[in-house]
């Protein structure tokens, strides 16, 4: 790769209060940032120039919660997840077809602009064979953050399918040094159960993992150096995970006082991901094809994810932003959605929103000095948008450039699911805080 100029910008850098700066231009080297500075201040004379038009430069999106197999398509009736991942591993043509599937969704999330994503329960070890490939230039994808297999109990959520089934402390443990042998970047936890494996109408996230299996696969993984990650979905399970050791709590619930006090106490960090409840919550049940108790969960754990997010971010304690990309209308393409979900649901300005799921969400990952803002000495990862996203941020949706790690990818074209575009799109601004309501300044603080 050559040197690059990218010229006749307006610069977002990701930082928490970002405004566009004009007049500057951003070099790069391979797949490093090597100088942003006004144009006039730098030599370009031996660089391949990009001009951009007046279009807006900003950093990569960084998803925070990934499932890679599953693509997000409807379903008309429940998917036997267990049959589903053991007619996939079955034999040499089903597992191709596997490998054809992961390398395919890993391009779906680079061309919608995801440049770093984090994925927390996939088939086997496919999560890391796939890092490996884009790492080495194999295949093109976002950089990869990989959990492989999670854990999980009998009769927990995901057991079986993107989880190993642990019935005994001592078989729990057993799988965090199994897991370890592919080198994954974390552990995952399966500690509650979901909106489709509630059996009582108001009782989503059952806790299904005892404490002592959650405190002792977090003290293993400690010392093996992996922070852990956990599925909870009910405010027991927020309680159970923090009191053990969980570092990062995916999805959430609504918290009491004593939850925020262990929060600010562990340390521990709140993924939001409101993109897989929205459709439980808020659909005609003949859109989303549940059922009266699944659709009444799903505004319970919709209201959780918000209200845990909400206490979160107004007692200081780190939020993040991931799609849960897998579950039914939750596709490789839409992050973009879930940094709007993020403004209109939890009430922060669209510059805070673009801060998180870029520089914030870096940040959270332990990657704050390799990628999430338009800095020298970065990763040379970031996308460019027609128009100015602190506007309006449903220009994140098609870009005119992706570059991640410095190769560049001009007018990257998308193959969409047209389902999943006009059931969301109602949802964009009609469903949601009206666009009325919102604070017109966005100066890029809480609002």
């Amino acid at each position: 790769m050559k040197k690059k100029a990218f010229l006749n910008m307006q610069l977002l850098d990701g930082s928490e209060n970002m405004a566009p700066r004009q007049g500057y231009a951003v070099l790069t080297e391979d797949d490093k940032i090597t100088a942003v500075a006004p144009k006039e201040e730098l030599d370009i004379q031996d660089c391949e120039v990009y001009d951009l038009e007046g279009r807006y430069l900003m950093p990569g999106l960084i998803n925070l919660h990934v499932h890679i197999p599953a693509g997000g398509k409807p379903q008309k009736k429940p998917v036997d997840a267990q049959k589903t991942v053991k007619f996939a591993t079955s034999n040499v043509f089903t597992r191709k077809y596997l490998e054809h599937i992961y390398k395919t969704n890993v391009h779906t999330e680079l061309l919608s602009g995801v440049t770093t994503m984090r994925c927390v329960g996939g088939v086997e070890n496919y999560d890391t064979w796939i890092r490996e490939l884009i790492r080495y230039g194999k295949v093109d994808g976002p950089r990869i953050l990989a959990a492989n297999m999670a854990i999980s109990v009998p009769g927990g959520h995901m057991a079986g399918s993107f989880a190993y089934e642990a019935g005994t402390v001592e078989e729990a443990v057993r799988f965090v040094h199994d897991i370890s042998v592919d080198e994954p970047d974390l552990i995952k936890l399966m500690i509650t159960g979901g909106v489709l494996d509630a059996t009582v109408k108001g009782e989503p996230g059952v806790l299904k993992m005892s404490p002592a299996i959650v405190k002792a696969v977090c003290a293993e993984a400690h010392k093996l150096g992996y922070h852990v990650a956990a599925h909870v979905e009910s405010t027991e399970g927020l309680r159970v995970a923090l009191e053990n050791g969980v570092d990062t709590i995916e999805h959430g619930a609504a918290p009491t006082a004593d939850i925020i006090r262990l929060f600010q106490k562990t340390g521990a960090v709140h993924v939001a991901t409101i993109s897989p409840a929205l459709p439980y919550a808020l659909f005609d049940p003949a859109i989303s094809h549940v059922d009266e108790m699944s659709r009444f969960n799903g505004k319970v754990v919709f209201d959780g994810i918000i209200e845990c997010a909400k206490q979160c971010l107004a007692n200081g304690i780190p939020v993040g932003l991931g799609t849960d990309t897998g579950c039914p209308f939750v596709t490789h393409y839409d992050m973009w959605r879930e940094v709007q979900y993020f403004h209109k649901c939890c009430g922060v300005s669209k510059a805070y929103a673009l801060y998180t799921a870029t520089k914030r969400n870096a940040e959270i990952l332990g990657l704050g000095e390799v990628t999430g803002s338009i800095e020298a000495g970065k990763s040379a990862d970031f996308i460019v948008t027609d128009d100015n996203p602190l506007v309006d941020l449903t220009v994140l949706r098609n870009l005119n450039m992706v570059v991640a790690r410095g190769n560049v990818i001009s007018d990257p074209k998308i193959k969409k699911i047209p389902e999943v575009e006009k059931e969301l799109d109602k949802y964009v601004r009609s469903h949601l805080r009206d666009e009325a309501e919102e604070d017109e300044s966005d100066s890029g603080a809480v609002v």
